[in-house]
């Protein structure tokens, strides 16, 4: 029986055992759907904080309830370790990582390699290993098979970073093009972009169509069957390069339409034009207008970051990707542009920005949720502080600012009451959740920046309403 039908049956037969390395946003929901679906799931992460809160059934995402992780601890077809060493007791093992920027807006693949190089210490034969992470087109062929492959040399006992003695153990085995482990036959590699949108309602990790690119015909059979178990409907390509390519697809498509409006709002503004009224009535034709809402910058971990490993790649060949760079630039200006509005409005009103004090309202990058990554809120309160004004913030899914990779904050989010709004020269609405006592903001804010329109949604009228 080939590694290929045996690996197979264990799928079918759910009895396929499923690692999931990072147990972040991506990585926990599916290690959980895979779960609830009956497969025994190991999640792996170097947060050793995490580790005992998730044993315990304890949640750290906040749209995901704990009950959830506790049920399928429960059911004893979750549990999470530190213990890389793990994976060779797997099947199946799925690399959910993040992939930012670094400080040129070069990709930082360094959490995608590590993991690799974790996974090749304990590749074994008639493994499939899946990558979800976004990235540019070729990083699946390019990046991670060069690493799985030195750590399958390495099981002859050979020392992967030991060249000289390596070259020769490449004729022992057959040479470079001949290898003990052939991908596609004794193990199996693919790309399958994650999709998940935090805390969507109408759709979760189960009901989401999943594209799936194999690097091998045999890789994509098997991944597609491996999907086909808990993913309501899988989506094969041609290849794993297909496949990272539809990810950067789709989050391009919104970053340039969302550069549009706000590039429209801006313009539309100076025409003293309502861009949300003209947005409003676009969106009445039933066809050729899909609407995109402006706002205070990109947030979120996929299209504030994708499309710039597009235009990194491109470069390789020769290719200036201006239309992609323009949309960036824009969106990456709308920070800027909502601290311009803020201090031309309190400019009017006979303060200046250095001698105010601002509350931000709304720290993650969306609403409803907890997550904070690449939200434009703390750009902002990066440049309200460096103009010198005073800054705090009111978010009840946020109580603390934790550091990221590019601010260390040491704030707490404050109360929100008739008296503390009061006592702040502007109000900042920057992520519109659904909690927040608008009326009561209304009512007592002095100055109020709106950067979603959402007062304006939810019919409340006020002159000290301006939006941005």
């Amino acid at each position: 029986m080939t590694h290929k039908t045996q690996l197979l049956t264990k799928i079918t037969s759910r009895s396929a055992k499923i690692g999931v390395i990072g147990l972040g946003y991506v990585g926990l929901p599916l290690a959980l759907t895979f779960a609830e679906k009956g497969f025994k799931v190991t999640g792996f992460d170097i947060d050793e904080k995490k580790i005992p809160m998730l044993n315990n059934g304890e949640s750290y995402i906040k749209h995901i309830p704990s009950s959830r992780i506790k049920s399928a601890v429960d059911s004893t077809n979750f549990e999470a370790t530190s213990d890389f060493s793990r994976l060779t007791s797997t099947d199946v093992i799925i690399i959910c990582v993040p992939t930012p920027l670094d400080e040129h807006r070069e990709p930082d693949l360094s959490y995608v390699e590590n993991s690799a190089y974790e996974v090749s210490k304990y590749l074994k034969k008639g493994q499939l290993v899946v990558l979800e992470s976004s990235t540019y087109p070729g990083t699946t062929d390019e990046v991670l098979l060069p690493i799985l492959e030195q750590g399958i040399k390495a099981v002859i006992g050979l020392d992967p970073d030991d060249e000289d003695r390596l070259t020769p153990a490449r004729h022992l085995i057959g040479g470079s093009s001949v290898s003990r482990f052939t991908v596609g036959d004794d193990f199996f590699l693919a790309f399958s972009p994650e999709r998940e949108d935090p805390n969507n309602s109408d759709y979760t990790t189960s009901t989401i169509p999943k594209v799936v690119g194999g690097v091998t015909p045999n890789c994509l059979e098997v991944a597609c069957a491996l999907y086909d178990q808990v993913i309501v409907k899988t989506v094969p390509v041609s290849s794993a390069r297909a496949a990272e390519a539809t990810k950067l697809l789709e989050n391009i498509f919104r970053s340039i339409n969302i550069a549009l409006v706000n590039e429209l709002k801006m313009v539309f503004d100076r025409m003293d034009i309502d861009i949300w009224e003209v947005i409003n009535a676009a969106k009445t034709k039933p066809f050729g207008f899909m609407e995109f809402q402006p706002g205070p910058g990109l947030g979120g971990h996929c299209i504030p970051i994708d499309p710039f490993y597009l235009t990194w790649k491109a470069r390789e060949y020769d290719i200036n990707t201006k239309f992609i760079e323009l949309a960036g630039e824009i969106n990456t200006y709308q920070p800027y542009y909502v601290v311009e509005k803020t201090r031309d409005l309190l400019n009017k009103n006979g303060k200046s920005l250095s001698q105010s004090s601002i509350l931000i309202l709304g720290i993650s990058y969306k609403k409803n949720i907890d997550d904070m990554r690449e939200s434009p809120s703390l750009k902002l309160i990066e440049l309200f502080q460096a103009k010198g004004a005073n800054v705090d913030y009111h978010d009840p899914y946020i109580p603390k600012l934790p550091p990221t990779r590019k601010y260390n904050f040491e704030m707490s989010s404050v109360p929100l009451t008739s008296g503390s709004l009061a006592s702040y020269d502007l109000v900042l609405l920057s992520t519109d959740h659904d909690s927040l006592d608008y009326q009561l903001i209304a009512d007592n804010a002095k100055l109020i920046v709106d950067t979603r329109n959402v007062f304006e949604r939810k019919g409340i009228k006020s002159d000290k309403v301006n939006k941005a």
